[in-house]
C-alpha cells in the first residue's frame, strides 16, 4: 500500500476540491441551483410519470411525490438528494485514502474517522447554506451525506483489505 501513501496529497487536493464545490454550492440561491428549467427544456414526454406517480413519502418533514410538488420538481429532487450521498461519498473515499497511512491497522478508526469528519463537513455545509438567501438548513440532508460517507468509508475499507489479503497470500 506504498501507493497510497505516494499519492497522499492528491487524495488531500481531491478532499480540498470537492469542498470548495460544497462551498460554491451551498453559496448559491435556489433560484441558481435549480435544474428544473433544464428539465422542462430537454426532458420531453416526462419518462417514467406512471410509475414515479406511485411513489411517496416524507423527507424532512414535507410530502414528497408528483401530486405535491409536479413532475420535474420530483425528478429534480432524486437529483439533488442523489448528489448530497454522492459527492459526501466520494469526499468520505478521499479522506479514507488520505488518512490511510494513519490508521491502516485500525480498520475502525479508519472507517470513523473520516466518517465523522465528513459528516462535520456536511454539518458546516448546511449551516453555510442556511446563511445563502432562499435556502434552509437541513438535518435530514446531514444524515443523508451522513450515510453517503459512510458508504464511501466502508467501501474504501473493505476493498483495501482485500487487496492487502490478496497481496499477502500471493506472498505466500
Amino acid at each position: 500500500m506504498d501507493k497510497l501513501k505516494k499519492n497522499e496529497k492528491w487524495f488531500w487536493g481531491g478532499v480540498v476540491l470537492i469542498e470548495l464545490i460544497l462551498f460554491y454550492s451551498s453559496s448559491m440561491t435556489y433560484k441558481q441551483q435549480t435544474s428544473v428549467p433544464f428539465l422542462e427544456k430537454y426532458v420531453h414526454g416526462k419518462p417514467l410519470k406512471s410509475s414515479l406517480s406511485q411513489i411517496h413519502f416524507n423527507y424532512g418533514g414535507k410530502e414528497q411525490s408528483i401530486a405535491n410538488d409536479g413532475y420535474y420538481h420530483f425528478v429534480e429532487f432524486f437529483i439533488r438528494k442523489g448528489a448530497h450521498f454522492g459527492t459526501y461519498l466520494i469526499l468520505a473515499v478521499f479522506l479514507c485514502l488520505a488518512l490511510y497511512t494513519y490508521f491502516k491497522k485500525n480498520h475502525f478508526l479508519n472507517v470513523f474517522v473520516p466518517w465523522l469528519m465528513t459528516t462535520g463537513l456536511a454539518a458546516f455545509d448546511e449551516f453555510h447554506q442556511g446563511l445563502t438567501g432562499g435556502r434552509t438548513p437541513s438535518v435530514t440532508d446531514v444524515i443523508l451525506d451522513s450515510a453517503g460517507a459512510l458508504t464511501g468509508a466502508l467501501i474504501v475499507v473493505i476493498i483495501t483489505y482485500f487487496v492487502i489479503r490478496h497481496k499477502n497470500v500471493k506472498k505466500v
